[in-house]
């Protein structure tokens, strides 16, 4: 610890200690905690208590009977399981009897300050601090701290019953790791006290007929398997899966889900995961049962039954319902990429139980009994539902499916993209559905087009796409959008989707969006302009006497919506849009590339958005590429050095550079008062100067009154008088004044952070003391 941090600690310790001092706030005392932290993991927290007793008196001092702050008393509970991470200093804190004084039943745990959720989370992060050593795990059964964790599991507070939890893990973790000379046995019987302890309490929860103890267990397992695989956690499976295995049997199976999330952590008994695959499909067995036209099971694995137990789960309160079906079809999508998923995997089936829910929601599903009547009076018009249901259907498109299944698939898509009852957010996800079930549209072979009943599905829903981006509501406008550019992007140079695009209104209507009165549609509008010109597919020109007219009016507008637009957003797009179109030589970049270039550099270094002055340089750095050639990687192993570029093309590409402002562009932003600017021109100079190490043809002294006058006025950029611009410049001169540049400081200084000298730890406890006017004003270093 620094001297001058020293000084200041027994002066914040009497602070933290008196609660008739004003209340430090939980950011400072976060921070104090950190700095803490990254002292100990250096060196010796031992040497850090004898060194500052004050450090010490603080800790005992919490313990007296006083109205001590519930936050103080929780860092002092953290701060003791940081210090006492270490053996040694955990012996000393235990001299004192200062850690059972702490954590066991004449702490905290038996006054008034326990009814604090922070005290008890504090107290939980303590013990999962010092838990590192064996001395630890003696103390933490001797304390009795082990069964005040069980209890905290039940929480009131999320947070605590978490933390709880995972602690308990850690734990059984720790005590399983055995001593140096050996890890300890596989029989369950000779495991350490503490394990026992643990493992027996699991036993008993998954025993108990509490619905909430199963679920604690069944967390605490599944963290387990989910970070340890030592070979003990087999055991403890071949010990604790008979249980397991008997919760599938009850009727109804409680804790369904957290016993679903825990077989897939386990993954290796394939009998108890098809068990458990069948428990989570019951909600949508029961969903189809309902909907069936003809009796029986609808299909849904035929060791599914849509028993009456989850229709009476499903059916209550729409509440519960709606909370079970999202659930279930979450949990469903996150095993669907899994290797541990069931196979085979009963793709039809779910891909019908989605259809069936997007058709109960909107009120076109065929009930098929009283149940199923009362199903569809509890999801009709359900946003929530919607919404997983179109998640989980586009999920569902990584595997194929029965032809007519498909068919229903794009025909209940269509359906919601068309309804005037969908919601902004059913309608994005409709669109993102949509586009993934037309990725995986079949192909004919050798064509890379889009086949006919896609493409006919598509003229069917290009016409949808044009009401939408007319929509009175900004939000779907900007989804069809969106929609249109990624389709744009895909399938853009194929014939089918190029001329049943060109048929349609939506590239008349799209240019329009360019002055929508929403900045994030203008936006959207400006990328989606930005691929159809780069595919060919705008409006064609009002005339054929004007070829490319139409082409060169985008062009304009882009650069009046870059120089005039009021929004970031439109401004931003513009710039990306331009730099792909530099970086796939756009017809109208080809043209005039330098004219083009120095355009668009001359209006982004004016722009106020940081942004749009990073995506000029990343624009620049594109150019810079096709002039020099783009950047090697080189090998540190390789015999030769790099070759250099010639030096007559070399001398041109530097004239062309000059030619466009480029570095007067990229200058001005080193000194830009936004960082990530600065540290982006930074490595765009270092990498013209890497590329020009070599040549010895464009050498000028570097007293030459040109470089002097350049190295003045970047002098003067740098102070913040950046009103003289650097006029016109020779290569030899720009070459001179970055061989004279410490750049390589430069971005070193760039990448520290902003404020890393006013968040120095001496900075922190200064604010803390001045705080409650231990320290003048003037010593103060507020931040």
């Amino acid at each position: 610890m620094d001297p001058e941090c020293s000084q200041l600690l027994p002066a914040l310790c009497a602070v933290l200690a008196d609660p008739r001092q004003p209340m430090v706030d939980d950011t400072c005392l976060e921070k104090l905690l950190d700095w803490f932290k990254t002292i100990t993991e250096a060196g010796s927290s031992l040497l850090l208590l004898q060194e500052n007793p004050c450090l010490v008196e603080l800790l005992c001092h919490v313990l007296k009977p006083q109205d001590l702050s519930s936050r103080v008393l929780s860092f002092s509970l953290r701060l003791t399981g940081v210090f006492a991470a270490q053996e040694d200093c955990f012996q000393y804190l235990q001299q004192g009897e200062l850690l059972p004084r702490l954590f066991g039943e004449a702490g905290p745990l038996g006054g008034a300050a326990w009814t604090a959720p922070t005290v008890r989370s504090g107290w939980i992060q303590g013990l999962r601090s010092l838990a590192q050593h064996p001395s630890a795990l003696h103390f933490l059964a001797d304390c009795g701290a082990v069964d005040t964790i069980f209890s905290l599991q039940g929480d009131s507070s999320l947070f605590v019953a978490s933390a709880a939890g995972q602690l308990l893990v850690h734990i059984l973790s720790l005590s399983m790791r055995g001593p140096a000379e050996g890890p300890p046995s596989l029989q369950a019987d000779d495991w350490p006290p503490c394990a026992q302890k643990i493992v027996g309490h699991i036993e008993e929860s998954l025993r108990s007929t509490a619905t909430p103890q199963i679920t604690q267990a069944l967390n605490v397992l599944t963290t387990t398997f989910s970070h340890c695989h030592d070979p003990w956690t087999q055991v403890l499976w071949v010990q604790l899966h008979p249980l397991v295995a008997a919760l599938l049997q009850k009727d109804p199976v409680p804790a369904a889900h957290s016993l679903v999330d825990l077989l897939l952590s386990v993954a290796r008994p394939q009998a108890l995961r098809a068990q458990a695959f069948a428990v989570l499909l019951q909600p949508l067995a029961c969903v189809l049962q309902a909907t069936a036209q003809g009796p029986g099971p609808s299909g849904l694995l035929d060791s599914t039954a849509a028993d009456s137990v989850t229709a009476d789960m499903l059916l209550p309160s729409k509440a519960a319902c709606v909370g079970l079906l999202c659930q279930t079809l979450a949990h469903l999508e996150l095993l669907l990429p899994l290797p541990q998923r069931p196979c085979p995997w009963p793709q039809a089936p779910l891909l019908g139980a989605a259809v069936t829910l997007l058709q109960l929601c909107r009120g076109s599903g065929s009930p098929a009994s009283d149940a199923g009547r009362q199903l569809c009076a509890l999801l009709l018009g359900c946003v929530r539902v919607q919404r997983a249901a179109l998640d989980f259907l586009g999920t569902l498109s990584q595997e194929t499916g029965p032809p007519e299944l498909v068919t229903q698939v794009f025909a209940v898509l269509l359906e919601y993209l068309r309804s005037p009852d969908s919601s902004p957010t059913v309608l994005k996800k409709a669109f993102q559905a949509t586009f993934r079930w037309l990725l995986s549209s079949p192909r004919t072979p050798g064509c890379s087009d889009l086949d006919s009943h896609t493409l006919l599905f598509l003229r069917e829903l290009l016409p949808v796409l044009q009401k939408r981006l007319c929509s009175p509501c900004w939000e779907v406008r900007d989804s069809g959008l969106e929609f249109l550019t990624q389709m744009t992007r895909r399938w853009g140079g194929q014939a089918g989707f190029r001329h049943a695009l060109l048929a349609s209104e939506v590239p008349r209507l799209t240019e329009q969006l360019l002055r929508d009165p929403e900045s994030y549609v203008r936006a959207s509008a400006v990328t989606a302009m930005g691929q159809l010109s780069s595919q060919g597919l705008c409006v064609p020109p009002a005339g054929p006497e004007h070829p490319g007219s139409q082409q060169k009016s985008l062009l304009g507008e882009l650069l009046h919506i870059l120089s005039t637009d009021s929004e970031g957003f439109p401004r931003r797009a513009v710039m990306q849009v331009f730099t792909q179109w530099l970086r796939d030589s756009h017809a109208d970049v080809v043209g005039d590339t330098e004219q083009f270039v120095a355009g668009v550099l001359q209006v982004a270094g004016q722009d106020l958005d940081w942004e749009v002055r990073a995506q000029g340089l990343e624009l620049a750095l594109v150019f810079l590429e096709q002039m020099l050639g783009p950047p090697r990687s080189h090998c540190p192993y390789a015999v030769t050095p790099p070759v250099a570029a010639p030096a007559g093309p070399l001398t041109q590409a530097l004239q062309s550079l000059c030619r466009v402002r480029l570095f007067e562009f990229a200058f001005r932003a080193l000194f830009d008062c936004d960082r990530p600017v600065a540290q982006k021109s930074c490595d765009l100079l270092l990498l013209l100067r890497a590329k020009t190490a070599s040549s010895s043809s464009l050498q000028e002294p570097r007293s030459s009154p040109d470089v002097a006058s350049v190295e003045a006025a970047l002098q003067r950029w740098r102070a913040g008088d950046q009103a003289q611009p650097l006029g016109d410049l020779e290569p030899e001169v720009v070459l001179a004044v970055l061989r004279s540049m410490d750049l390589e400081g430069l971005r070193g200084a760039l990448a520290e952070s902003s404020d890393h000298v006013e968040k120095s730890p001496q900075s922190l406890l200064q604010d803390m003391l001045a705080t409650v006017g231990i320290l003048g004003e003037n010593e103060a270093d507020c931040y």
